[in-house]
């Protein structure tokens, strides 16, 4: 397969692309600033230059993504998945009477306008009816049925991530590509912390085999975690 994930240099998007490549795939790692990598890229890159090739694109940035879309259509770059995994968690310690509001617009900028912006340049690079993907990184934390009270910049943009990937999914499905938001489950990364459960690398497994279609979901479901199971609204 070959595989675009964005907020590709940390936590879990390093995760999925270190994976993704030892598993065979070609990956197109996308990050911020291109000499901003904290779990060493670069070096991966080198152990696997056939497979893994970086690209700058911030994704708050529409020229940026264009660009890159431009780049790899120029290419005749085909597409298997789509990774949306770039995201913030911001004033976390705040309620509403304190909420920063421009800490709410960044969050949106990342978290939910980042994909929009991602996925309106690089849908057309997806292949037709062969099994292609797009996982959207969501969270609990987006579901109504778990809302509590906290965290209103990355609750409510996960919300909304939900609802982008059900719209997403209904337009794509003509063209067999399926379009899932996903929870990665609370894991042990500079956003999850070090109390955490669970450790990245195995979040990063359950959701490509998603993405490869190992893990079966059933087609009703949209939300899921990262084991494929159908997560509450």
């Amino acid at each position: 397969m070959n595989i675009l994930i964005t907020g590709a240099g940390r936590g879990l998007g390093f995760q999925l692309t270190k994976l993704a490549v030892e598993r065979g795939h070609q990956v197109i790692a996308c990050v911020r600033d291109i000499g901003d990598h904290s779990e060493n890229l670069p070096a991966l890159a080198k152990g696997f230059p056939e497979l893994l090739r970086i690209e700058r694109m911030n994704v708050t940035r529409e020229d940026d993504v264009a660009e890159l879309a431009k780049k790899l259509s120029g290419e005749s770059v085909k597409l298997d998945g789509i990774i949306n995994n770039a995201g913030v968690l911001l004033a976390r310690e705040h309620k509403i009477g304190t909420l920063p509001i421009d800490q709410l617009l960044l969050t949106f900028e990342v978290n939910l306008f980042g994909p929009m912006i991602v996925l309106k340049h690089l849908t057309s690079l997806l292949t037709d009816d062969a099994g292609a993907n797009v996982v959207n990184i969501s969270s609990e934390a987006g579901s109504f049925a778990g809302a509590y009270g906290g965290d209103y910049p990355y609750a409510i943009s996960k919300a909304a991530v939900n609802m982008l990937s059900k719209q997403l999914n209904e337009e794509l499905r003509p063209r067999g590509i399926r379009v899932l938001a996903v929870h990665p489950g609370w894991i042990r990364t500079d956003m999850g912390g070090d109390k955490a459960p669970m450790e990245a690398s195995e979040s990063a497994s359950g959701i490509l085999d998603i993405l490869e279609r190992k893990t079966i979901v059933s087609e009703e479901a949209f939300f899921v975690d990262h084991r494929g199971r159908q997560m509450s609204l």
